[in-house]
């Protein structure tokens, strides 16, 4: 193929970036209510099936290596729809041409799955190429199966537990993504301890929120669907945004963080890893974070579609934000074209006087830009949805992880936190 020769003459950039690959596209065999991903199959509607196939993921991997230094880790991330819709042997595939074109890089790969198509044969694969596998659970069952059910109507949870059990019993790596809608939102406490009683060890709590698509929306073909698919849409992108039933309210978003985090605190420290508190203490630390959301610019985090269409963002899958294609355009150039460096430096230069005058600024960062669809105090638009949720948590957070972080700075377990936080919360 050709891809090799265009690839390796365009030199890496001059920062880090990271792939999020979706072979099978929008595809899933759940239809969950709050899924803002079904809809991008209307970018393709002319094709039956989203599939990618052997020469577009040659073109990924040799592609995506290159991009990199010969020093640098190859991180690979493969989601959906579901990735799992491909099929093992696919992945094999993958894996073979990973260790074909290394070439001395590190090569890791993580994986995102609703589970449902999971069994021993996937969860051998996963332990012995050493996949990170993330499993989208959001609590026991009656909170899981009232938005997540199968294409045809009937709930998951059952079969998610059975994929973890398999996940377990090959000491595959796994974490649980869990999304944080409203229902589940009323519920802190027992969604945590479920995971817990689970033997889940890492956590991340992701908050849904979904607008009502408006009518450049419908003119695109992006279609609400779930409970609230016949509800009028707005009138235009300036109008009052509307949500959809389940979105979870931005206050109950930060009741809920600050909930968990109150059990964590005082019992689990060292021993649960939820990745939401990791960044936090990350950025209250100065280090860089996971999470793009909380970090002062974005930009670095681009999806390839099953086809090798290359867009800004998993949250800004438009026309108006693919980048090219990857099949005849190095990542490596798409990731430093004026578009792309231009959205990235969007986040921080579009905050509004409110989030730049406030004292949680360097935590949060104005969240997505994906949320920021509310207007300030002072009527100033591009306040994040979240803000309100945002504040409470870092405002809550802040005297313990100021702890941690001295603990850290001294060499100490942050372990050493259980017990002590009644001091904490009277000098904090």
């Amino acid at each position: 193929m050709s891809t090799v020769t265009y690839a390796r003459s365009v030199p890496a950039p001059p920062f880090t970036f990271h792939v999020m690959a979706k072979p099978s596209g929008a595809d899933c065999n759940l239809d969950c209510d709050y899924c803002f991903y079904l809809e991008k199959s209307s970018l393709y509607r002319d094709e039956r099936r989203h599939r990618m196939n052997m020469d577009v993921l040659e073109s990924y991997v040799v592609n995506y290596i290159a991009s990199h230094t010969e020093q640098a880790e190859v991180a690979f991330t493969w989601q959906g729809g579901e990735p799992t819709l491909m099929g093992l042997d696919f992945y094999r595939s993958a894996v073979r041409l990973q260790q074909q074109h290394a070439a001395g890089r590190k090569i890791t790969n993580s994986f995102q799955t609703n589970g449902l198509l999971i069994n021993d044969q996937w969860s051998r694969f996963f332990a012995e190429h050493d996949f990170l596998v993330g499993l989208s659970l959001d609590g026991p069952a009656d909170i899981h199966d009232e938005y997540r059910v199968t294409s045809g109507g009937s709930p998951s949870h059952a079969l998610v537990l059975r994929a973890l059990s398999s996940l377990k019993r090959h000491k595959v790596r796994f974490n649980v993504l869990a999304c944080v809608n409203w229902r589940s939102s009323q519920e802190p406490q027992r969604v945590y301890e479920h995971f817990l009683q689970l033997g889940i060890e890492y956590i991340q709590f992701i908050p849904i929120v979904e607008r009502l698509p408006d009518a450049a929306d419908a003119a695109m073909g992006f279609t609400l669907h779930g409970p609230d698919s016949e509800l009028l849409l707005s009138a235009s992108h300036k109008a009052k945004p509307m949500l959809t039933s389940w979105s979870v309210g931005s206050e109950d978003y930060g009741t809920f963080l600050n909930a968990i985090f109150d059990i964590w605190i005082k019992r689990d420290v060292g021993r649960i890893y939820v990745m939401n508190f990791e960044w936090a203490l990350a950025n209250y630390m100065g280090e860089p974070g996971a999470a793009c959301h909380h970090q002062p610019t974005c930009g670095r985090a681009v999806v390839v579609e099953h086809n090798g269409d290359v867009f800004s963002c998993d949250h800004y899958v438009y026309p108006s934000h693919r980048l090219g294609n990857l099949t005849n355009q190095s990542l490596a150039a798409l990731l430093q074209t004026p578009q792309q460096l231009k959205f990235g430096k969007d986040k921080l230069t579009s905050l509004p006087r409110q989030c730049q005058q406030c004292n949680m600024l360097k935590g949060c960062w104005g969240g997505c830009p994906k949320h920021r669809f509310i207007e300030t105090d002072d009527g100033e638009p591009g306040l994040n949805y979240l803000c309100k949720g945002y504040y409470q948590f870092f405002a809550h957070t802040a005297p313990y992880l100021r702890a941690i972080s001295g603990l850290i700075a001294q060499g100490r377990s942050p372990s050493e936190m259980v017990g002590a936080t009644l001091m904490i919360t009277r000098l904090g």
